[in-house]
């Protein structure tokens, strides 16, 4: 099949491609190479996508709205992924302006690209930290409408307006909310990264809401597996799976999470860290910064329902191969 993915220099989008590529697909790939975080991890990215004939990479922003419609028409995609986003909760005080152009006019662009494209499946994704300050665990048929930070409320933003879409032109979608992923080529701007980072080189950590905020810490191959699952199963309008179905009454339209459903404190993700790398990491505790949740919690029975699977791997393991990665790539002259 033919995918076009956005974000593929990314880490999630990364995984993802490599997964089709491999399985024998034609993936074209967009990513804007923002310096959001080191570039240099980006293009490691997109080079190792690049050594596949099955991949074509272009580099362009989401905001080139006719770039990116030209490079729609070219590959005639079956599927769209939208993955590529201004990410992270904490920036979005400092910078709003990058969210609202990546995460709102961008999504727009890719939208109406899906519409003239009629794709099989839309698959957009989303985050946790839609779900606010709910209590755990969080069943996608939570109410979300009382974002904490500008990027929660521009993911909230960009979901509604997939449904309208997805309403209108009779899109199938599928919106994948996200819980803190984790793993080999992963982003530098998240904890458990920062934490390995900092014990190997013999740095202290910030740690934030004094170590008592919990995260749901999603293994990427977990993530990918779940995502290569779902693209087979676009939603149907009309046909829930239960009352706990997501699926919208107005749209083919469907949100879905993917977490392990395991929420893990951080002062305990810091301890698997010193653990696993016999060195220990010296504390700076901090409160929450501004727009940050104090726990994430996915309830994964709905994706259950619908894949037959749920992330699975555990803290160590997934830390075991992210470290035996990071080892060998910032080992390798970079």
């Amino acid at each position: 099949m033919r995918f076009l993915i956005t974000g593929t220099a990314g880490f999630v989008g990364f995984h993802i491609a490599r997964r089709l590529i491999y399985a024998g697909h034609s993936v074209t790939g967009v990513d804007g190479m923002t310096p959001f975080y080191d570039v240099t991890l980006k293009q490691a990215r997109l080079d190792q996508l690049r050594l596949s004939e099955g991949f074509t990479g272009e580099v362009v922003m989401l905001n080139q709205k006719d770039r990116l419609r030209d490079i729609a028409f070219d590959c005639r995609p079956e599927i769209i992924i939208h993955l590529a986003a201004q990410a992270s909760i904490r920036a979005g005080a400092e910078n709003p302006r990058t969210y609202i152009a990546a995460n709102l006019e961008g999504t727009f662009n890719i939208l109406e690209i899906a519409k003239d494209a009629h794709p099989i499946h839309f698959i957009l994704a989303s985050s946790s930290s839609i779900y606010g300050d709910s209590q755990g665990p969080f069943k996608e048929t939570h109410r979300t409408d009382h974002p904490l930070s500008l990027y929660a409320a521009t993911k909230k933003a960009a979901e509604d307006m997939a449904h309208a879409y997805s309403h209108l032109w009779k899109i199938p979608t599928t919106v994948v909310r996200l819980f803190t992923v984790y793993g080999p080529w992963g982003r530098p701007d998240m904890a458990l990264f920062k934490f390995v980072k900092a014990a190997l080189v013999g740095e202290p950590i910030d740690v934030y809401g004094y170590g008592k905020m919990k995260r749901d810490f999603t293994y990427i191959d977990d993530l990918v597996e779940a995502a290569a699952r779902l693209i087979d199963r676009p939603p149907r309008q009309g046909q829930p799976l239960s009352e706990f179905d997501s699926l919208s009454p107005a749209a083919p339209y469907r949100v879905v999470n993917i977490g392990a459903g395991q929420p893990v404190c951080l002062e305990d993700a810091i301890n698997a860290v010193e653990k696993r790398l016999d060195a220990p990491l010296r504390r700076r505790y901090v409160g929450m910064q501004r727009g940050d949740v104090l726990v994430t919690f996915a309830s994964t029975a709905l994706l259950y329902d619908l894949i037959g699977y749920t992330p699975s791997t555990k803290l160590d393991t997934g830390l075991e191969s992210f470290i035996a990665w990071y080892r060998q790539f910032y080992t390798a002259g970079r």
